[in-house]
């Protein structure tokens, strides 16, 4: 007498080849999609900071921001940030999520470059001699410390570490993999003041950004299964 399995009974994908299943999907889709959204994404950025439509408003300091030591090894946190945000769409499992996740950042740009437009911010003139810090020189030579409010830095990061945490649940991965992508995101959060790029008050409006719009896609969402 033969007995059939159950589909509970039948082995699960383990979690880094679900992950890797997620990868293979549309990949050729994902890499120029990330490619050309983030190219896009620093022109408009860099053409609205060097043509601000007036004077732009510099950002008041809070007792966090003076805690907070200068530190040249930031810039490695910092610039790892457009690595970070590839890995959402990276790991999305199908057309319906690739595009969830573009659309939300596509919507936290364009709320970000308005506000930038309408309201232009800047970074106060720090007291510091950035040739003691060769990163973070280089830093302030491309970047000078304009789009100040919100910090789009923080926003795309919270946001990815949002999405990133829905997914490594999906695929039941371990604990630590999710207190990884936590860290990562919270490293490159302290590293935007730790350059000096943004302030507190930056940090904040980025996060609510992000959590707004994190918040919008998850209620879409439930709208969309309700009426399924």
């Amino acid at each position: 007498m033969t007995s059939c399995s159950s589909p509970a009974a039948l082995p699960s994908v383990p979690w880094y080849l679900a992950l890797g299943q997620r990868f293979a999907t549309l990949w050729i889709v994902k890499m120029i999609g990330t490619t050309l959204g983030i190219s896009g994404f620093f022109f408009l950025y860099f053409w609205v900071m060097h043509n601000p439509p007036s004077m732009p408003t510099v950002m008041p300091l809070t007792p966090l921001d003076h805690w907070v030591d200068v530190s040249d090894d930031a810039m490695l946190l910092y610039g790892s940030l457009w690595f970070y945000i590839s890995l959402a769409p990276a790991f999305a499992k199908d057309k319906a999520e690739l595009w969830a996740c573009a659309r939300g950042a596509a919507t936290m740009a364009a709320v970000g470059l308005a506000v930038f437009w309408f309201f232009p911010t800047t970074v106060p003139v720090f007291a510091v001699d950035w040739s003691q810090y060769p990163a973070l020189q280089f830093l302030k030579a491309t970047d000078v410390g304009g789009n100040a409010f919100p910090s789009l830095h923080v926003a795309f990061a919270v946001f990815t570490a949002m999405l990133l945490g829905r997914q490594l649940r999906s695929v039941d991965a371990p604990a630590w993999t999710r207190w990884v992508n936590l860290l990562w995101a919270f490293g490159i959060v302290y590293s935007t003041l730790a350059t000096r790029q943004h302030v507190l008050l930056d940090v904040i409006g980025g996060t609510l950004l992000a959590v707004l719009v994190g918040w919008a896609r998850t209620k879409r969402k439930r709208l969309v299964l309700a009426e399924a």
